[in-house]
């Protein structure tokens, strides 16, 4: 089967740049994998889209050489088998708070002896090639968001646990639940306390030799993040990049008309 490029690009130390989808169109997945990205993640969770939307998204990436990723809304059997099924070579699993929570996630990633993953994967025999069944166990990524404060206090046990790849840091929710709401959830922390907690996260991952991940706001905070160890981060989201060039477009061409 076709390997797992991101997997293979930081298993080599390469630091590795993820977008994210929340737009449910093929369109701009296209658009997006169009940059550069070495990885570009279907969000199922909080995207604007569904099932449908995710295969057609998933569809447009074959071929592009960026490795598909898919956010799944919680850590469900269905939806994490379905969307291996669908093509996705990683799930990054939210809210994922011990060590039994993340077995569970990591069963659902594979097919036995290693886990429980159900046989079907329907379009991924034909985006990925011959030899899936024997192959997908060591090509699937599992990312285990860590984002509560249950989540932290076990984060060296979920690190340590068979069949999870890496973490991945959701900053908003893990603000939310670090602080109970004491601070406002978003992107780039400046705040000591909360850059004490990442790189807690971060050094549980590379002790239990696991990839980190970062959900990053601006690119300039990714490579940040790259410097502290990371191997890969979120930099940019559909959303918020057509968002940020429609609005500055307008206040520019509002600035001159006024001029």
């Amino acid at each position: 089967m076709q390997k797992n490029a991101l997997k293979a690009a930081m298993e080599a130390g390469q630091p590795c740049l993820n977008g994210w989808l929340s737009i449910g169109s093929p369109f701009v997945a296209e658009i997006m994998a169009a940059q550069g990205f070495d990885a570009l993640t279907v969000d199922v969770q909080h995207g604007f889209l569904d099932y449908s939307h995710a295969m057609g998204m998933l569809q447009a990436l074959r071929g592009t050489g960026v490795t598909p990723l898919a956010r799944v809304p919680w850590n469900e059997p269905g939806i994490i088998m379905k969307m291996l099924d669908a093509g996705a070579y990683g799930v990054i699993c939210p809210m994922v708070n011990n060590a039994e929570e993340a077995a569970l996630f990591a069963s659902y990633m594979r097919y036995p002896p290693r886990g429980t993953r159900s046989f079907g994967p329907t379009r991924a025999l034909f985006a990925a090639g011959d030899g899936y069944a024997q192959e997908a166990n060591e090509e699937m990524l599992a990312f285990a968001m860590i984002e509560t404060a249950d989540g932290v206090a076990n984060v060296e046990e979920i690190a340590g646990t068979e069949g999870i790849d890496g973490l991945y840091i959701g900053p908003a929710d893990l603000t939310l639940g670090v602080t109970n709401g004491r601070l406002a959830p978003g992107m780039d922390r400046q705040e000591d306390e909360m850059i004490e907690v990442i790189k807690r996260i971060l050094a549980a991952a590379k002790s239990a030799g696991k990839f980190a991940v970062l959900h990053c706001g601006s690119a300039e905070y990714g490579a940040k993040a790259v410097g502290w160890g990371f191997d890969m981060v979120t930099i940019s989201q559909d959303v918020k990049a057509l968002a940020g060039h429609a609005g500055a477009a307008v206040q520019t061409a509002r600035t001159l008309l006024k001029g």
